[in-house]
């Protein structure tokens, strides 16, 4: 079913068609709490009644028809969910992550786990890193670690709340924490870290909100890519 005026505005059906969200199904997949942000990141001016009219219609009702029990489910929901940010295109996140994998590629030859970090900052990357834990004798040395020190100094300042990091291996919870406290706004990360990810494998940090969050997540670009390379250097240290 095809989203209509009314019960949206012309250009609140517009923005989302840019979001590929074209159907109340579109909504009801994307989460009504996230399409109401991502509008809002896209900044378009909207008031809380666009929220309670995705709602209505993820709901399949109009928003008189909403209880007060489901208005204070998504409530909760909205307060709850975790940071929400509109992505670059897929091929530029693919550039920036083969930088990343190369950096991987350079670690691998060190002896170190294949990861590799990039830092960009309004389009161009400030810092490129990889794992140096064994060849520094120093356990922090993972490649996000790095890559957020080595931006800070190019930046001139700790807080690097207007770049992105994307990092060949979902990051650990020291990264994790580190990139929150760096209030990154976007991590974008490949393969998974089944044992020790904390970017929603073992555990989420990004999504606490008693962290106090600034961070927005992506996970699964060139995957396969990191993960073979992942899988060729252990293969090779057996």
């Amino acid at each position: 079913m095809k989203l209509t005026t009314p019960p949206l505005a012309p250009k609140v059906i517009q923005a989302l068609a840019k979001l590929n969200v074209h159907t109340v199904q579109d909504v009801q997949a994307m989460n009504p709490c996230r399409a109401f942000l991502l509008l809002k990141q896209a900044g378009l001016s909207i008031t809380k009644s666009v929220f309670w009219q995705l709602v209505a219609l993820g709901s399949l009702k109009t928003v008189q028809q909403l209880a007060e029990s489901e208005r204070e489910y998504w409530e909760r929901q909205l307060r709850e969910i975790p940071p929400v940010a509109l992505f670059p295109p897929q091929d530029e996140m693919e550039h920036f992550m083969r930088v990343a994998l190369f950096q991987a590629a350079e670690a691998a030859k060190l002896g170190e786990v294949p990861v590799g970090a990039v830092v960009v900052h309004r389009g161009k990357i400030i810092a490129r890193t990889h794992n140096r834990c064994v060849l520094d004798c120093n356990i922090s040395h993972h490649a996000e670690i790095q890559a957020l020190a080595a931006a800070g100094q190019v930046l001139g300042n700790y807080r690097l709340n207007e770049c992105d990091v994307y990092v060949s291996l979902e990051p650990c919870a020291m990264c994790a924490s580190a990139m929150i406290q760096a209030r990154v706004a976007r991590v974008v990360f490949a393969a998974p870290e089944p044992k020790t990810g904390a970017a929603g494998s073992v555990i989420n940090l990004f999504e606490n909100k008693q962290l106090n969050s600034h961070t927005a997540l992506l996970g699964g670009v060139l995957v396969d890519e990191a993960k073979q390379q992942l899988q060729a250097f252990f293969r090779q240290r057996r």
